[in-house]
C-alpha cells in the first residue's frame, strides 16, 4: 500500500490512533505476533506435563523479541545487499521498528503470568489466550482494512479472514492434544 494512501481516501477521513501511519506494518507485524503467540501457547501447553506458565510466558516473549530482531536485521541485510547500505542509527531503527510484533504477544504473556501467580490454571490461561488472540486477529484485520480505506463489509471480511488463522490454530491444538 502506498504511503500516501491515507491522504487519498475517498471519504476524506484520515485514520486515527496507532494505524495512522503505515497500517500495513501493524497488519503484518501485529498479525504475525498474534499468530506466533497463539502457536507457541498451543505448543507449550502440553496435557499431562507439569504446568510451567512462567517459563511458557518467557518463551513466548523471548521468541517474539528474537523474531522481531531477526526480521528487522533481515531488512538491514536486504538493503545492504541491494546496494542501499545504511548508517548505524537506521540499522537500529529497522530492528526497533519491529516493536508491534512484540507488543502483540503481551496479552498472552500477561495471561500466562497470571496463571503463574495462581490466578487461574495454565490450561485456562492458554485457552483464553487462544480465544483472545483470535478475537484480536479479527479486530486488527478489520481496523487495518478500515484504515486502508475499505468499507465496513469489506473490512469485516478481511477481519474474518485474519480470524480464520486463529481458528485454525485452535482446531489444530484440539486435534493434536
Amino acid at each position: 500500500m502506498p504511503e500516501h494512501a491515507d491522504r487519498d481516501r475517498a471519504d476524506g477521513v484520515a485514520p486515527r490512533g496507532i494505524l495512522r501511519r503505515r497500517p500495513e506494518r501493524w497488519l503484518f507485524k501485529g498479525i504475525y505476533g498474534l499468530v506466533l503467540a497463539s502457536a507457541l501457547v498451543a505448543a507449550l501447553d502440553v496435557p499431562g506435563e507439569e504446568a510451567n506458565p512462567g517459563q511458557d510466558a518467557l518463551w513466548v516473549l523471548l521468541t517474539a523479541l528474537t523474531s522481531g530482531a531477526a526480521h528487522g536485521y533481515a531488512h538491514v541485510i536486504a538493503r545492504r545487499a541491494s546496494g542501499g547500505g545504511s548508517a548505524g542509527p537506521s540499522r537500529l531503527r529497522a530492528v526497533l521498528a519491529e516493536w508491534p510484533l512484540a507488543a502483540a504477544v503481551l496479552p498472552t504473556v500477561v495471561m500466562l503470568l497470571a496463571a503463574e501467580a495462581g490466578w487461574w490454571a495454565e490450561e485456562t490461561a492458554a485457552d483464553t489466550a487462544l480465544v483472545l488472540n483470535t478475537v484480536l486477529l479479527f479486530a486488527l484485520g478489520t481496523s487495518a482494512a478500515r484504515a486502508a480505506g475499505l468499507g465496513r463489509l469489506s473490512s469485516c471480511r478481511a477481519g474474518l479472514l485474519d480470524m480464520l488463522i486463529g481458528l485454525v490454530i485452535i482446531v489444530a491444538d484440539a486435534l493434536i492434544e
